[in-house]
C-alpha cells in the first residue's frame, strides 16, 4: 500500500472538528482556506495530538508575524512531511531561527527557507544535522547583515535568501561539512561586496563554482589528470588534454563523454559505484574513447535515419568493448559492473518505445559470456555478433551492416511511439559517438551559416584548452581554486639567422665562457670495481679469486666491475617575464630590454647545450586572470636547432606579468625530469601585477606562495630581476633566491655566468 493511502481525505475529518481547528488557527487570511482542509489531514496522519497542538500554534505565530501569509500558507503544507522524516521535536529548532531571522532586516528570508526545509531535510534526515544546517544559516545570517559600508544592523543581508534557495543543490553535492567550508569561502572573500556576494551564493560566478567542485565528494579529474595520461600513453599509446565538464548545474540531462580536435571530454567529478571507484570510472571511460580512436572509422549518416544510427552506435560501442577485452581482460571487471542489466519485459510496447531498451539487453549479452536463460532471437544476434569477429577486428562499416540487419528483423510498430523507455539503458563509460559521424552536408542550424568551417584552424589547435590554477588571497588567507585560466601554446616561429647573429656578434664572449664550460662539463667514465654484477670483467679481483680458489680459501665473487659518468644530474627550466615593460628602452642603449633577452637566453641556451643538461625555455603574460599565455619557445626533448632559434628570434612582449600562475605550470613538466637537481631561473624586469588587481600585494602574495609550493616538490626557484627597485619586493617573494642586475647591457654576459655559478 502507498503512502498516499494512508493519509485520511478531508472527508474523513468532520466539519465541526476542522472549523474548530481553523479557530484555533485563528489566521485571517482566505488563501489558507483553499488548502487546510488537505494540510489537517495530512497532518492528523503524520503528526502526533501534541505534535498537531505546537503546529497549530507555530502557525498561528507565522500568521500573526506580520510578514503576509506567505510563511503560515508554507509551514501548513511543508511542516508534517517534515516532521515525519526528521522528528517533530526538530520544530523548536527550526522556529527558533525562524524568529532569528524575523528579528533581524531579512524577514523576506523566511519564506524560501521554510518553502526548501522539506528538500533539506531529505538531505539531512536525523535532527543533528538539521541542526548543524540551521547553525549556518545563522552564520550567513550574522557575517553577511549589515555589514555594507560598515554601518551594523541595518541593511539585509544579500545573499541569505539566495543561500536558502541554492541549499537543495548544494546538499545534493556537498556534505555538511564541503557545505561549510563552502559557505565561509564566500563570506571570508565577500563579506563587504554585495554584488560580488550575490554572485558567489547564488552560483553563478566562477570562484563559487570552483570552490564547489573543490568540497564536493569523489574523484576529482584535476586531482588524477597526471595518472590518467600516464594510464592513457603506457596501455594505448594515446594521450591528448582531458577536459572536465561540470555535472551539477544540467539536472534536466547529464552530458556523456566525448572526445574532439580540443581533447578529451570527461565529468569533472566522478563517485564510485556498483564497487567500481571513481578512478577507474575515469580509466573505463578512457578506454572505451581510446579504442574508438584505434579501431572505429567515420561513416556518412546523411542516409541513416534516427534509429539505424542508434543501431549502429550500439553495435560498435560492442565491438569496440570486446576488442579491448581482448587486450586487457581485467577491464571485464569494470565494464560488467558499470554496464545497466535491463529486465526482460520491463518496457511495456503498448505504451513505449522499447527500441533502446532492446539494444540495452543485446549490448549487456554481447559483453557477457553466452548464457542459456537468452531469449532464442537474442541468443541469434549474440552468436552473429561473435562470428563476424572471429574472423578479426571487423570493422564499423561491417558492423554498419549488421546493425541495420538487427533493425530490419527486430523492428515493432510500438519504436514508433513518442515516450521511450530510457531506464537502465545508459551505458555511462561510453562517449556519445559524435566522432562516429560525417555528413555531405551541414546542418540547417543557424550556427552552421555563421561557421560553414567545422574543422579548426592550425592557429586553433596550437593553443591547447586552458589549465586552471589557483591563487593565494593574502586578505582573506585562502586559496582559490581554479582561479587563473592559463593557455599555453608554441611560440610562433621567425628567422633562425637573427640568433645567429647574436651569437656571432658575441662571439668574444662565447669563447670566455667556452673555458669556463670545460671546467663544468660531465667528466669521463669512472670504473667502479667489486662488483657482482657488472658490464665487463675486473681481470685483477678476477684472478685473485682464482688463485684463492686453487688454494681453498673463499674466493670474491665480486669480479666485474662498470662504469658510470662522473657528471651532473640537472635539469633546467627557463621562465620569461615576457611583459610590455620588456619593450622599453634599456638604460644606457639604444636596445630594448626584449632585444638584450633575447641576447641573453640566446647565449644561455647555447651554452647549456654544450653542457648537455635538459633544458626548456617558456614566456608568459597575462590579460587578467582569465587569460594567462603561457609559451613554449623550447622543451626538453629538443636540442638546440634552428626551430627553436627561430622561436627565440619571433620573442615579443605585452601585456602583464601574473607570476603565480605561469611559476605553477613551469613546475609541471619540470618535476616530471629525472634529475637529481631541478632548476626553475626567472627572468623578469618587475613585480607581479594584472590590470584586473588593485591591490599591489596580492600577485607578490601569490608568487611568494608559489615559489614555496616549488619547494615542496623538490625544485629550486631563481630570479634574476633587471628591475634597479626591486629588492623592495623581489626577497619576499624568493626570499635570498635573488640577483639584481643594474646594469642592463651586460644581461648577455651576466646571465650565462651566473647559471654556471649556481650549477657548478
Amino acid at each position: 500500500m502507498s503512502a498516499v493511502a494512508d493519509i485520511p481525505s478531508p472527508t474523513d475529518l468532520s466539519a465541526e472538528r476542522l472549523q474548530a481547528l481553523r479557530r484555533q488557527l485563528d489566521c485571517p487570511f482566505a488563501q489558507i482556506d483553499d488548502v487546510f482542509a488537505a494540510c489537517m489531514a495530512e497532518a492528523h496522519a503524520k503528526l502526533s495530538d501534541e505534535g498537531l497542538e505546537d503546529y497549530l500554534s507555530q502557525a498561528r505565530f507565522l500568521g500573526k508575524m506580520g510578514r503576509g501569509v506567505e510563511p503560515a500558507l508554507i509551514f501548513l503544507q511543508e511542516w508534517p512531511p517534515i516532521a515525519h522524516t526528521v522528528g517533530e521535536d526538530a520544530l523548536i529548532a527550526v522556529m527558533t531561527t525562524v524568529r532569528l531571522i524575523n528579528k533581524s532586516p531579512n524577514g523576506k528570508a523566511i519564506a524560501p527557507f521554510l518553502q526548501t526545509l522539506a528538500a533539506v531535510a531529505r538531505r539531512l534526515p536525523t535532527p543533528t544535522q538539521l541542526q548543524h544546517y540551521m547553525d549556518l544559516c545563522l552564520l550567513v545570517l550574522e557575517r553577511t547583515s549589515g555589514s555594507i559600508h560598515g554601518i551594523h544592523k541595518t541593511y539585509p543581508s544579500p545573499s541569505l535568501a539566495l543561500f536558502f534557495e541554492k541549499a537543495p543543490l548544494l546538499l545534493g553535492v556537498l556534505s555538511l561539512q564541503g557545505l561549510s567550508n563552502w559557505v565561509n569561502y564566500g563570506i571570508r572573500n565577500y563579506s563587504h561586496h554585495p554584488e560580488q556576494q550575490r554572485d558567489f551564493f547564488s552560483l553563478t560566478s566562477s570562484d563559487s563554482r570552483a570552490v564547489l567542485q573543490r568540497e564536493r565528494h569523489g574523484t576529482l579529474l584535476m586531482d588524477h589528470t597526471r595518472a590518467l595520461d600516464l594510464y592513457l600513453n603506457a596501455l594505448w599509446q594515446d594521450g591528448d588534454v582531458l577536459v572536465p565538464y561540470s555535472t551539477t548545474f544540467d539536472v534536466q540531462r547529464q552530458p556523456m563523454p566525448y572526445f574532439d580536435a580540443y581533447g578529451m571530454r570527461l565529468p569533472d567529478l566522478y563517485d564510485g559505484r556498483a564497487g567500481v571507484s571513481g578512478i577507474d570510472r575515469y580509466r573505463a571511460a578512457l578506454a572505451h574513447m581510446a579504442a574508438h580512436r584505434r579501431w572505429s572509422t567515420p561513416i556518412f549518416a546523411d542516409n541513416f535515419s534516427p534509429a539505424q544510427r542508434l543501431a549502429i552506435e550500439c553495435f560498435e560501442d560492442a565491438r569496440i568493448d570486446v576488442l579491448t577485452l581482448r587486450e586487457y581482460p581485467g577491464m571485464r571487471r569494470i565494464y560488467s559492473a558499470l554496464h545497466p542489466r535491463p529486465v526482460d519485459g520491463a518496457c511495456n510496447p503498448a505504451t513505449h518505445s522499447c527500441l533502446r531498451h532492446r539494444l540495452a539487453m543485446l549490448s549487456r549479452a554481447l559483453l557477457d559470456p553466452p548464457k542459456r536463460f537468452e531469449s532464442p532471437q537474442l541468443a541469434d544476434w549474440v552468436q552473429r555478433f561473435h562470428a563476424l569477429l572471429a574472423q578479426g577486428e571487423s570493422n564499423t562499416t561491417e558492423i554498419a551492416g549488421l546493425a541495420l540487419s538487427y533493425l530490419g528483423k527486430t523492428r515493432m510498430q510500438s519504436d514508433q511511439l513518442p515516450d521511450t523507455w530510457f531506464q537502465d539503458t545508459e551505458v555511462d563509460y561510453r562517449d556519445d559517438n559524435r566522432h562516429l559521424w560525417r555528413f555531405h552536408e551541414l546542418s540547417d542550424d543557424e550556427d552552421s551559416f555563421d561557421s560553414p568551417d567545422q574543422t579548426p584552424s592550425k592557429q586553433e589547435l596550437q593553443t591547447l584548452p586552458p589549465r586552471h590554477y589557483p591563487e593565494w588571497d593574502y586578505t582573506s588567507q585562502t586559496m582559490r581554486p581554479d582561479w587563473v585560466s592559463l593557455y599555453e601554446r608554441l611560440h610562433p616561429s621567425g628567422r633562425s639567422a637573427d640568433v645567429d647573429a647574436l651569437l656571432e656578434k658575441h662571439s668574444a664572449l662565447s669563447k670566455r665562457l667556452q673555458r669556463l664550460l670545460v671546467l663544468l662539463k660531465p667528466q669521463d667514465k669512472v670504473r667502479v670495481r667489486f662488483q657482482e654484477d657488472g658490464s665487463e670483467l675486473d681481470l685483477d679481483v678476477a684472478i685473485r679469486s682464482l688463485i684463492d680458489l686453487k688454494s681453498g680459501s673463499q674466493p670474491d665473487p665480486r669480479i666485474n666491475m662498470s662504469h658510470t659518468t662522473d657528471g651532473r644530474s640537472i635539469a633546467v627550466t627557463l621562465l620569461l617575464d615576457l611583459s610590455e615593460s620588456l619593450n622599453e628602452k634599456a638604460r644606457g642603449s639604444e636596445q630594448t630590454v626584449l632585444q638584450l633577452s633575447q641576447e641573453a637566453v640566446s647565449l644561455l641556451a647555447w651554452a647549456i647545450e654544450q653542457l648537455g643538461d635538459p633544458l626548456a625555455i617558456a614566456g608568459f603574460h597575462s590579460n587578467t586572470r582569465h587569460d594567462v599565455r603561457y609559451m613554449h619557445l623550447k622543451g626538453f626533448g629538443e636540442r638546440w636547432s634552428d626551430d627553436v632559434k627561430a622561436r627565440l628570434a619571433a620573442m615579443q612582449a605585452g601585456y602583464s606579468t601574473r607570476m603565480g600562475a605561469a611559476l605553477r605550470h613551469a613546475a609541471r613538466t619540470l618535476s616530471t625530469q629525472a634529475a637529481d637537481k631541478k632548476l626553475l631561473l626567472v627572468l623578469t624586469d618587475g613585480q607581479p601585477s594584472d590590470i584586473d588587481v588593485k591591490d599591489e600585494r596580492l600577485l607578490i602574495e601569490d608568487a611568494k606562495v608559489a615559489v614555496r609550493e616549488l619547494v615542496h616538490q623538490g625544485i629550486f626557484t631563481y630570479c634574476i630581476n633587471l628591475d634597479a627597485s626591486a629588492d623592495a619586493y623581489v626577497s619576499d617573494i624568493f626570499g635570498k633566491q635573488y640577483t639584481v642586475i643594474d646594469n642592463i647591457t651586460r644581461l648577455p654576459e651576466q646571465l650565462p655566468k651566473l647559471f654556471m655559478a649556481l650549477t657548478r
